[in-house]
């Protein structure tokens, strides 16, 4: 008797940790997603601020502005690779602009949500990596597979998809 309740109690612990590792695994994966969609929002959000700095500095130009909206539409609907690039021709007709404190520090800022974008893309494949690697060892899956767990479908994401490509994903 007191040998099934060792079993028992022993079974209950393993099942217990399998299933706790797994949670915890798939939260990790659900953070890094969340940090992945902040900077991508923030992404948005800074190449909006750049319109606007390119857009007031050039406010005399009808064209500019049709650039720049246009531009914003794109950044609007996840295109911000697209975006960056008519910017980009826009800012080229003007050198002086490149010199304006604001488009800079709003062009730097650009720069290091792109690398910490980057950053948190590897860190979502990693924590897919090990979710997965996880699920499919040999005694977590049979001990998850014993409970009905239904094993996710994570997605690994390039490193320089666009904005509208990743949520694609998700």
């Amino acid at each position: 008797m007191g040998l099934l309740l060792i079993l028992a109690l022993t079974s209950t612990l393993i099942v217990s940790n399998v299933n706790n590792r797994t949670v915890v695994l798939e939260e990790a994966v659900s953070s890094s997603k969340s940090d992945i969609s902040k900077e991508e929002q923030r992404r948005v959000d800074l190449f909006n601020n750049l319109a606007d700095s390119v857009k007031s500095y050039n406010n005399h130009e009808s064209e500019t502005l049709k650039a720049v909206t246009e531009a914003r539409k794109q950044a609007d609907k996840g295109n911000t690779h697209e975006a960056m690039k008519s910017l980009n021709v826009v800012v080229e007709k003007y050198p002086d602009l490149k010199a304006q404190s604001n488009y800079s520090q709003i062009n730097k800022e650009f720069s290091v949500t792109e690398n910490r974008l980057a950053n948190y893309r590897e860190s979502y494949n990693s924590s897919v990596k090990s979710y997965n690697r996880y699920v499919r060892s040999f005694f977590p899956k049979i001990v998850l597979n014993m409970t009905g767990y239904e094993k996710q479908d994570y997605k690994y994401l390039d490193f320089h998809v666009d904005n509208k490509d990743a949520r694609d994903l998700f």
